[in-house]
């Protein structure tokens, strides 16, 4: 190459690297640039930008559902005849059994492998199909996949070669993800003499026309190239731009597999020389710069035995399917690494070994556009906010131990350098006090491996910084006054309107004579503070929250209140015809305390149009706190989190709290609720998430901290919903307060949870100083309590047991027009 044209190269690697894809002609000039390292630096900053320090793969099971091919490719040692099979096709009753004992051992993925429509050539395969009672290969494919999905938890992948459209169709209902290998694009590799001879599903025509139409199917694809079987560099490239033309059409190509030819014993390539690794390096970093940072570029580990640092130096971010179960079929001769072999080896190479799905987390998260629907419920519960499978059973409210894995990583011994350089880089922001963009808090919540425990440690020395070894908390009693609420929001289990009789608990609203008698129950226990929400009664009114506050206040003289959401806050001042200030002045005037952040859910319209569309809007919550900053009042903030939203709502969500906070300074804590789903109306329909995984849990109290250090000094961690090991391990990770003892808890207990009612001061204070940490009982504005409080808190009795009272009207008198809810929101409700 001519100097001239090493600089274009060089402005090219330069281009790319700051995010703009080479054009065609760009593209192939790369074929003559042969300094692979350049090539390969370049590739794996782009790797690192779009999947930061993880490295995926797939727990699969290898089901070969026949090796008969009508297709002879001269490499191929997986097609057979049919007098070397002991039957042509495995029985259902083998596919199940290969699938129950591969779930056993952890496996997500069914990995259907087969030859070309056998049947248009073998008479055997059309006897044994008829004599099964199906027509055709992809006939019987579609059955014993359905039986899979039907009797085991594995995802079917589907190879099934070259086909037409009402084939995709079909097996789009029984498969999360398919895929066919393009191999080449160049047409002289199916001439006489050539690999591809007499092989008519690799011409490559046809197998470009099948990953079209799964594209226009909007089928999650996998495709990809063989190197090493007689093509150029420069139709390497060409291969990849026509998949990379496809995927620019329909967006479904989910992962391009680099796959290097091995020579195979009685094949007619027998003797052909295999490609040396710095071809297969030099085509993964091509493979990686053609499409962009976000793409998934796989090399199969068992093709590369001792070299797999040098392929994710190259630009890879996927090893594929790997198997504990069963061999690679294809590939007979190179079995899996075990997965501790394989672990080890990625972290060699400063990655992290991330589980998978057969169909990828970026589709997994879109699964209303990607699967079929009777996949997506399926699906959606059981991953995480990013799109990767939950590994183990926690959910939060559920008493189930936590993942060992979490629980040691919190306070393994991580150097910071071992984390990656665009955490430190952030974490060191979040410490100057400076404010995050959108971007960098989503890479935090994307923490993985080595880098989650570093950034927990990291918030942990913020907490021990801001507030010493000491761990806070409140007594005070929940008063939920009245389960009747006419919103609908999709994540409630605790509210009754009229046809939600069903869930837990009959229509109660509580009269003042209980109310009061609560209140002087909760001073005589020790109680400072009675925090009290309740459901939206169509008949309440902003004068029955003041009426409220004056029970209380008749009642128990001194006692802290801390109540109204600002949707309670809203619909009060709207229904008296005032303004917010007016309103919540009001309610100062009348003995309000504090305000409870709740209602917040997540701080993001496109959510809220899900979760709870007829509620307050984002920009209408953050005006109620920006009031009662304003008035005077304090307030928490709080996020409810691990339903449908996604780290990039997490990160708009903390950024508002933080801006606001900025402004007023008015929030005293910043409270994570994790999502509790066992009887929320939304999971029971199959349109949520089962709650954040424990990993997201506690990342969810670390990045709090890391982002609003400075600004808000206390971070709460809800012993209901997390349990006693969740609240443990969030106090090693950012957070200082175990909130309130509660004594009634009735909101996650409807949707679920199983942690009890109430942690009184003893329990509180040995889980604290089982940490070795300080603990405090203090007031609702973080001051300690007087000595009285506190002894009449420890020689508290047992609760008197709560009287609901039954609601007088269950109907609604009022026509739907005359409730308020967001104004954006239209009312289809009849009288």
């Amino acid at each position: 190459m001519t100097q001239f044209e090493n600089l274009e190269l060089e402005a090219l690697l330069q281009q790319v690297s700051l995010g703009e894809p080479p054009t065609d002609t760009q593209a192939l000039a790369l074929a003559e640039l042969e300094d692979t390292a350049h090539l390969a630096a370049v590739a794996s900053q782009l790797r690192d930008r779009g999947h930061a320090n993880v490295i995926s793969y797939s727990r699969k099971v290898f089901i070969p559902l026949t090796h008969l091919c009508r297709d002879v490719c001269h490499y191929c040692t997986f097609a057979q005849t049919p007098r070397h099979l002991p039957a042509p096709y495995l029985s259902v009753e083998q596919v199940l059994e290969l699938c129950r004992q591969g779930q056993a051992m952890g496996c997500k993925e069914a990995l259907f492998t087969l030859g070309e429509k056998p049947e248009l050539r073998y008479s055997t395969a059309r006897k044994a199909l008829a004599e099964l009672g199906f027509a055709s290969t992809l006939d019987y494919v579609e059955h014993v996949a359905s039986r899979v999905l039907q009797e085991t938890t594995l995802l079917p992948h589907i190879n099934a070669g070259c086909m037409n459209d009402a084939e995709i169709a079909k097996l789009r209902k029984v498969s999360a993800s398919m895929g066919i290998m393009l191999e080449s694009a160049a047409e002289r590799l199916c001439a006489k003499g050539m690999p591809h001879y007499g092989s008519p599903d690799k011409v490559p025509a046809v197998r470009l026309e099948t990953i079209e139409r799964a594209g226009r199917a909007s089928v999650p694809f996998t495709s990809g190239i063989l190197i090493g079987i007689g093509e150029t560099r420069r139709e390497r490239i060409e291969s990849l731009l026509l998949l990379r033309d496809s995927h620019r059409r329909h967006g479904h190509l989910q992962e391009v597999i680099i796959q290097n030819f091995r020579a195979k014993p009685d094949t007619l390539m027998a003797e052909a020389e295999e490609p040396d690794l710095d071809e297969l390096l030099w085509t993964i970093a091509v493979a990686r710069i053609l499409f962009g940072a976000e793409m998934n570029i796989q090399a199969p580990p068992n093709l590369s035995p001792g070299v797999l640092p040098q392929l994710i130096a190259a630009g890879i971010n996927d090893w594929g399917g790997v198997s504990p179960l069963t061999p690679d079929y294809v590939n007979p001769e190179a079995p899996w690494p075990h997965l501790e072999t394989l672990a080890r080896e990625t972290a060699s190479a400063g990655k992290y070994l991330q589980e998978r799905l057969t169909v990828y987390p970026a589709f997994a998260g879109e699964g209303s556009v990607w699967l079929d629907q009777s996949l997506q419920t399926r699906i959606l519960q059981s991953i995480d906010a990013q799109g990767f499978p939950r590994t183990d059973d926690w959910c939060p409210g559920e008493a189930v131990e936590p993942p060992a894995e979490v629980l040691e990583a919190v306070t393994a011994a991580i150097s910071a350098s071992e984390v990656s350089a665009d955490v430190r880089h952030i974490v060191q922001r979040c410490r100057e006090g400076l404010t995050l963009e959108v971007a960098e808090v989503v890479r935090l919540y994307a923490a993985r491996g080595k880098d989650f425990a570093w950034l927990c440690q990291q918030a942990d020395q913020l907490r021990a910084l801001v507030n010493g070894d000491t761990v806070t908390y409140v007594v005070n009693r929940n008063i939920n006054y009245t389960n009747i609420c006419y919103f609908k929001c999709q994540f409630c289990a605790f509210s009754k309107g009229k046809l939600s009789e069903n869930l837990r608990g009959r229509p109660y609203d509580l009269d003042a004579d209980e109310i009061s008698r609560r209140c002087q129950e909760a001073w005589q226990r020790g109680a400072t503070e009675v925090c009290m929400q309740g459901g939206i009664h169509p008949e309440y009114t902003g004068q029955t929250y003041l009426d409220i506050v004056a029970t209380v206040k008749q009642a128990t003289p001194d006692m802290h209140i801390h109540a109204f959401s600002p949707l309670e806050v809203w619909q009060g001042a709207l229904t008296l015809g005032l303004s917010l200030k007016a309103y919540l002045s009001q309610l100062r005037d009348a003995g309000l305390g504090t305000l409870p952040g709740t209602a917040a859910e997540i701080l993001d319209d496109e959510v809220r149009q899900v979760l709870c569309p007829d509620k307050i809007s984002t920009g209408q919550w953050l005006e109620v706190m920006a009031a009662a900053h304003e008035v005077g009042f304090n307030t928490t903030a709080t996020i409810m989190y691990g339903h449908v939203e996604k780290p990039l709502h997490w990160a708009r969500h903390l950024l508002r709290i933080r801006e606001l906070q900025q402004r007023s300074g008015g929030f005293t804590e910043f409270v994570p609720l994790p999502f509790v789903h066992m009887e929320a109306p939304m999971y029971l329909k199959g349109r949520a998430r089962k709650g954040p995984t424990f990993r997201e849990a506690i990342l969810m109290h670390a990045v709090a901290r890391l982002v609003l250090h400075g600004l808000i000094d206390n971070i709460q961690t809800s012993w209901v919903k997390m349990g006693e090991a969740g609240v443990s391990t969030c106090l090693q990770a950012g957070a200082n307060d175990l909130g309130g003892t509660l004594m009634n808890e009735s909101i996650t207990r409807a949707a679920g949870s199983q942690h009890g009612q109430e942690w009184a001061p003893p329990v509180m204070e040995a889980r604290i100083r089982g940490l070795d940490r300080k603990p405090l009982q203090r007031s609702t504005r973080y001051q300690a309590v007087s000595e009285e409080r506190r002894h009449a808190a420890r020689s508290a009795g047992p609760l008197s047991e709560p009287v609901n009272t039954p609601a007088r009207k269950y109907e609604r008198s009022k026509r739907s027009a005359e409730l308020v809810r967001n104004e954006l929101i239209v009312s289809s409700q009849s009288p």
